[in-house]
């Protein structure tokens, strides 16, 4: 046997005997469950042959044969639930065959290669990350048809558990190529191997079926009654998951390091140059979600090119950084993407999915949740975006009863212009405090901040605030295409986001993103300027055609310090009119 086979076998060896102290565990909670009942039986039994008499063993006998009744019932209970609750299952878009034969053929053929089963199904997920999911249970839905699983493998008469299903991060499909994904997925496939061990396989499903039933007895909007039994359910089921987490942990790095080993003999040394593109991908996936997908969530705008997005992200990337000069010469190699028959409809589910897992918005399209293209993006959300927030800068001036415009020379003394931005912000009569307005956040990260500054943070922050509150309403039901929308029917979605990018706005944080907002505003009406989309750092101002990078540390020193010199000197350097009002939503 070759080194590799014998690292097989331990890895192997070790998941089994692994799974086996889990079952260990289930068979003692069984014991203990019988402990009652075996008692019950001896002392029936010694009465019915002259031992044990008298009134004292007989109030013995039916107390213990009650309890036995009671536990045997509670037992029964118990197992019930842990056989028939639904484990939970990650937020994926189903990929059919027949919208991916050329996919599902080089899976078949690695399984193949590796010599164990071949998934059952092929799902996408918008993370960078890919592994192998069981969804046998009856909840999830029907088995795999009589004939042979849904990658047409000849199946046998009997009844057979499926395979699990391969999921793969949808980033890597766009940015990979087809020997790079395949090489990323050797690894992950050899997991069907020891995954179809009974042993392993029975293992998983008790710690999943434990899971499960801690999260059924959690669920709230239950009576008293009810809540009670829960509250026992979920007691029996965290003690048992106690017994068993280190064997499963165990276990599961038994499964994946015989799963490495095996799939050592496929392309191993092309999965060491395409392990350093699952990183890249990873930092430009997630610099798209925060960057550039999160403005255009806020504003009720979805990204329907999510995954072609990482392509553009990371060809900027090698276009800037020179040690990355090299990962730009693999595109002229076939993409993993042109695996899919129709990759721009599953780019669109994936992205859509995306936004739901990391925005929490709604699970279809519709008025205030509409897809946009990236050549839409600077008009349809940058533009937007600041004028919506400059908009919302000058009703919380008004609110503050702060003059439209000190200086009654000006163009247009009652219209919106940034120089009463500016004069409020560096007004030396500071502003004190309303108490109707909600003070800096409690962590004191707004204290390097002037009054003026405080007051008008705190104000923008209430009002966004209000805005949000109003804006929740339930999402439109309609259908998507068939085979293209996210399995939304195998998971609970009603704690979205799952995945939240970043934490809530700081009030300094909104304050210097509403002042940078008027300052484009006031770039684009005066000055010429553009909206425009940055790859690696979302929504940017074209001034004379070139990124205007400098410009957020000139609004920092505003905000923060009330030092409005450097933002004035780059306005006067840009042609920008800070006293002409500006247009607004």
């Amino acid at each position: 046997m070759t080194s590799t086979g014998i690292g097989v076998e331990a890895g192997a060896q070790a998941a089994r005997t692994r799974a086996l102290a889990v079952l260990r565990v289930r068979g003692r909670a069984l014991a203990v469950a019988l402990l009652p009942a075996a008692a019950t039986v001896i002392l029936l039994t010694s009465g019915s042959t002259g031992h044990f008499v008298g009134p004292g063993w007989d109030t013995a006998r039916w107390t213990v044969g009650m309890i036995a009744v009671l536990v045997l019932l509670a037992a029964a209970g118990i197992s019930v639930v842990v056989a028939r609750a639904r484990p939970a299952v990650s937020p994926t878009v189903p990929i059919p065959e027949e919208s991916a034969p050329d996919l599902y053929r080089m899976v078949r053929d690695l399984a193949d290669r590796l010599d164990v089963p071949v998934p059952s199904a092929i799902a996408l997920t918008p993370d960078c990350d890919s592994w192998l999911e069981d969804r046998t249970h009856p909840a999830h839905g029907p088995p795999a048809p009589k004939g042979g699983d849904e990658l047409g493998n000849p199946g046998p008469h009997r009844r057979v558990p499926a395979a699990p299903v391969l999921v793969i991060g949808s980033p890597f499909l766009w940015w990979m190529r087809v020997g790079e994904l395949r090489a990323v997925l050797a690894p992950v496939v050899a997991g069907t191997g020891p995954s179809a061990h009974p042993d392993i396989a029975a293992a998983r499903r008790f710690v999943r079926g434990l899971d499960a039933t801690v999260a059924v007895s959690s669920a709230t909007g239950r009576c008293r009654a009810t809540r009670l039994l829960c509250a026992g359910l979920g007691w029996v089921a965290r003690l048992l998951l106690r017994g068993c987490r280190e064997h499963a942990a165990l276990m599961e790095r038994g499964v994946a390091a015989a799963a490495a080993e095996r799939a050592q003999a496929v392309d191993y040394g092309l999965r060491i140059v395409a392990q350093e593109q699952v990183g890249l991908a990873y930092a430009g996936w997630d610099r798209l979600l925060t960057r550039v997908a999160l403005p255009a969530w806020w504003m009720g705008r979805w990204p329907s090119r999510l995954d072609a997005g990482v392509v553009a992200a990371l060809t900027e990337l090698s276009r800037r950084d020179r040690l990355a000069e090299g990962f730009a010469s693999r595109l002229g190699e076939r993409p993993a993407c042109d695996l899919l028959e129709e990759p721009g409809l599953v780019d669109e589910a994936a992205s859509l999915l995306a936004a739901r897992l990391f925005h929490g918005g709604p699970a279809e399209p519709g008025p205030d949740w509409s897809p946009v293209a990236w050549q839409e993006y600077p008009d349809e959300v940058v533009d937007r975006t600041w004028r919506t927030e400059a908009a919302r800068l000058h009703r919380v001036l008004d609110s503050l009863g702060v003059r439209a415009a000190p200086d009654p020379a000006a163009p247009d003394p009652g219209g919106p212009t940034l120089a009463r931005v500016l004069d409020h912000l560096t007004d030396p009569a500071a502003h004190r405090r309303p108490r109707e307005l909600p003070a800096y956040d409690e962590d004191g990260d707004e204290a390097a901040g002037t009054e003026c500054s405080a007051v008008l943070a705190a104000g923008l922050a209430a009002a966004l605030a209000r805005e949000e509150a109003a804006a929740v309403s339930p999402a439109p039901e309609t259908s998507a295409p068939a085979g293209q929308g996210p399995d939304s029917a195998l998971w609970d979605d009603r704690a979205l986001p799952l995945f939240p990018l970043q934490p809530p706005r700081t009030a300094r944080e909104l304050l210097a993103d509403h002042v940078t907002a008027m300052v484009c505003c006031a770039a684009m009406d005066t000055a010429g300027a553009a909206p425009g989309l940055d790859w690696l750092d979302g929504p940017s101002l074209l001034v004379d055609g070139e990124r205007a990078a400098d410009l957020t540390p000139r609004v920092l020193s505003l905000v923060e310090e009330g030092d409005p010199a450097p933002l004035r000197a780059w306005l006067v350097e840009s042609g920008i009119r800070p006293e002409k009002p500006v247009r607004l939503v």
